[in-house]
Parts: structure tokens; sequence; C-alpha cells
């Protein structure tokens, strides 16, 4: 099979000829560099096998905006939201974290109308069919686009603690805000899937809705001011021919029903460390509704397991969550620095992906 019929024939849960693979959010920097030193090879070479074992490619359009580079500020350009970030180093890798939030003081000293929002027309889209063209050079893939966050998007500008309080204090505010951010997914990929004609098989969308042991926010607050916004995104890339992967880190057990009825066909990360999140219960509960994409834990088993203990979970959620379809086996996110070489050879291989120098 090609790599786009073994994703595509899984997602209809069909048998295929091997699990469906993805690197999913990929290997960070420093454990790349671990990776090139135990193989002996180039850190372009480890990237280049990386991107070759996937059964997935991605796409995105260019941006032609406004420049929001402030002199003096080099280091910390805003987004497309205003949205500036900071470089931070957590001893391995540099990760960039939220110093500034645009929207910090929403409700009190700035309204919505006092922030600039981008428009889906600071991207050019006349580069996707090539670039999907460039994608399937070596083969036919299963081609995806994202990044549709719809909360996070809205807390990167407001701040976390300010949104679950704004969430109780100001919800017709907060719902109007999450509207902004929807229409402007809605648009953006609007313009992609019409430059594409048929082009891209998945969407990718998401929102963290679960922290460690359990929902962010109560089901009830989710149903009512998030997942409308989802639902109506939703509806609209179904309605474009394309399937969607909703992302979510942490314990959603609860929201599940909500998640399937929001319209999700693949439910992406599947963090099997989080309270709750029993793979056997998920996919025989959900397992005939949605498909799953991830589960191979970047948070215990990759870094602090043995090559014994990955070769086992891989084995497991295999067995698992691919009966009959329904599952590409991905890290449940990026594998972190310091996950021993060892461990990430002995996923891939046990994947049936294994690396040949």
């Amino acid at each position: 099979m090609t790599s786009r019929e073994r994703i595509l024939a899984a997602l209809r849960y069909e048998s295929t000829d091997k699990i469906p693979f993805s690197m999913g959010f990929g290997v960070n920097e420093f454990a790349r560099k671990q990776l090139a030193e135990y193989l002996g090879c180039t850190m372009k070479r480890v990237e280049e096998m990386l991107f070759d074992i996937s059964d997935l490619r991605w796409v995105a359009p260019r941006y032609i905006g406004p420049s929001y580079r402030v002199p003096g500020q080099e280091t910390e350009q805003p987004d497309i939201w205003g949205v500036r970030r900071k470089a931070m180093f957590n001893g391995y890798d540099v990760y960039h974290e939220i110093s500034d939030y645009p929207l910090a003081g929403l409700g009190e000293t700035i309204s919505l109308e006092d922030h600039e929002f981008p428009s889906p027309d600071w991207f050019d889209y006349s580069f996707l069919k090539e670039d999907i063209k460039k994608a399937n050079s070596g083969g036919e893939y299963a081609i995806a686009m994202g990044n549709a966050i719809i909360f996070e998007t809205s807390w990167y500008m407001v701040g976390l603690e300010n949104m679950f309080t704004l969430l109780i204090t100001e919800p017709d505010l907060i719902y109007q805000l999450f509207e902004k951010v929807a229409n402007y997914f809605m648009g953006y990929f609007e313009r992609a899937l019409a430059a594409v004609d048929g082009g891209i098989d998945i969407i990718f969308t998401g929102d963290d809705i679960g922290q460690q042991h359990g929902l962010l926010m109560s089901l009830p607050m989710w149903e009512k001011m998030l997942k409308p916004h989802h639902a109506k995104l939703n509806k609209m890339l179904h309605e474009a021919g394309v399937k969607i992967m909703y992302h979510s880190d942490g314990a959603v057990m609860d929201a599940m029903d909500g998640l399937v009825d929001m319209g999700i066909d693949i439910l992406e990360a599947i963090q099997f460390d989080a309270k709750g999140m029993d793979p056997v219960l998920m996919k025989t509960r959900w397992g005939d509704k949605i498909s799953f994409h991830g589960g191979v834990s970047v948070q215990s088993t990759l870094p602090f397991g043995s090559v014994e203990d990955v070769r086992r979970e891989v084995q497991e959620r295999i067995s698992v969550m691919g009966k009959n379809g329904g599952y590409i086996i991905a890290p449940s996110h990026a594998i972190q620095g310091g996950t021993p070489p060892q461990n990430i050879l002995a996923f891939l291989e046990e994947a049936g992906r294994p690396l040949r120098v």
C-alpha cells in the first residue's frame, strides 16, 4: 500500500499492510543530536530518515502579511495574533514561552475592537498545489495541514489565569473572542482547500482541554463555550471532504462523547499517562466512531523506560488501538531531549519503521 492508501484505509477501519505511522510532533533538537551521535551520522541525515518514515506529509501556505518586527526586540517578534514569546532553555532544548499577552486587559482596559486580528488574506495559497506535488515526489502520502486551535490561541492573547477568570465573569465576551478566532480559521482553511482541489486529506485542529488529572474546565462549560465553535469549523471541513485530526493532551475521557459529537475523525496525542486514560476502554467505547493517533508515551516510557519497556508498549498499542483499524501509531507528543537513542530506535523498529543509516 502507499502511505496515503494505508492512512485512509485505517481511517475507514479496514486492514492495512502494516500499521500506519506518523512522527507526530517529531523529535526535539537535542534528542536528534543524541540520535545522530549514537548512529554516527549527521543531524541532516537523521532528519531525512525521520521525515522519510512517516506516512503523513504536511503543507502550509506562505505568509505574506504585514511585518511585525519591532526595532530593538528582534528576539521577541510577535506572531500574527500579537503574542510575543521569549526563548527559554529547559536543560536540553529551547522552548518559546509567552512573554506578552496583547489582550491581558480584556474587559477592563482593552476591548476586542482595540486589537488587530489577523486576516486569512495574509497568506498566499497558490503554492499549495506545487508543495503537495513535492511532498508526493517519493511516493503517495496522506497530506495534512494545520493548525486550528481556538481556546489556546485565545488564551495566548489573554493569559491563562485571566482566561479562566473571564470564562466565569465575562462569558459573552470570551464567546465572542472564540468566535473571532474560529472565523479566522474557517476563512484560512476555506481558501487553502479551494486552492488545492482535493489535494489535502487531513486538517489538524485542536485545543488542550485536559491536564494530568482531568479536564481544564468543567464539562458543561466546555460544551457551552468552546465546543460549538469547533463543531461549526468541523462541519465546514467535512463539507469540503477532508478528515479532521483533533489534538488534546491530558485526561479527556470525560469529554470523549462530546468530542465524537463535535465531529472529529481522529483524536490525536492520547496521553495514556494522564489519569483515567485507559486504552482498552477508549478503543472499546469509541473505536468504532473515531480513529486515534499517538499514544506512545513521551512522558514516561520513551524517556525513562528500558528498551524492553518501549517495545512492549508499542506492541500493546498496536494490538489494542490498532485492532480493526482506526489507529496511526505515533509518539504522544514531541520526543524530548534526554530520551535515550536506543529507546527511540526500539520504538521505530517495533512500529515497523527502522532507521537505515
